[in-house]
């Protein structure tokens, strides 16, 4: 292989590129930044309530009668995170229920994880929801197609051409039209 030739992607590339192209591709076909958000709002949630924090010879123990409940939201999060990445799918459901989880662990949870988790979880929640799938790239035409004359011969009976001139009366089936002198209602009649 001399300099001037040319790689061939996929072939010729190190395997860490091609990792990463093909996680940028994955990444980019799924809310990712959602689901990471809602599980970086669960593991606050769910790890405050039974954290114990050491200041000094000072023991802090967070351990409040609502421990199970935030461990519930927290792991409920997390698993709602790993669905919006695996189960593109149910983005706007796993949104939605991570928005009323988030909200439902400030009371619960010493204000949603100190605000950490809460925040992270409504963020990610609304990101999901908000989400949408790209287009599809399709590849451009060169020149715009143009009708000819055999195109428009091609064309079923009945069916009028594009340049012909179109009929001036309206196109309202209803009888409702103030054209036709209903002035917008109905005959009983």
């Amino acid at each position: 292989m001399s300099a001037e030739t040319p790689a061939v992607p996929g072939r010729d590339e190190h395997y860490i590129r091609v990792i990463r192209r093909h996680f940028r591709t994955w990444r980019g076909d799924r809310p990712f930044w959602a689901g990471l958000f809602v599980m970086l709002g669960g593991l606050p949630i769910a790890y405050f309530p039974y954290a114990n924090l050491q200041i000094g010879h000072l023991t802090l123990a967070m351990a409040t009668t609502a421990g199970a409940g935030s461990l519930i939201i927290g792991v409920l999060l997390v698993v709602l995170g790993v669905s919006l990445w695996f189960q593109k799918h149910v983005r706007t459901f796993a949104g939605v229920a991570a928005i009323l989880l988030a909200l439902v662990s400030i009371p619960v949870s010493n204000l949603g994880g100190f605000l950490i988790g809460f925040l992270f979880a409504l963020i990610g929640g609304a990101m999901a929801v908000a989400w949408a799938p790209g287009a599809k790239s399709q590849p451009e035409q060169s020149q715009p197609v143009q009708e000819t004359e055999d195109q428009q011969e091609d064309a079923p009976e009945g069916a009028l051409a594009a340049d012909e001139d179109a009929v001036d009366e309206p196109n309202d089936l209803s009888g409702t039209s103030p054209a036709n002198g209903a002035n917008g209602r109905h005959s009983a009649g």
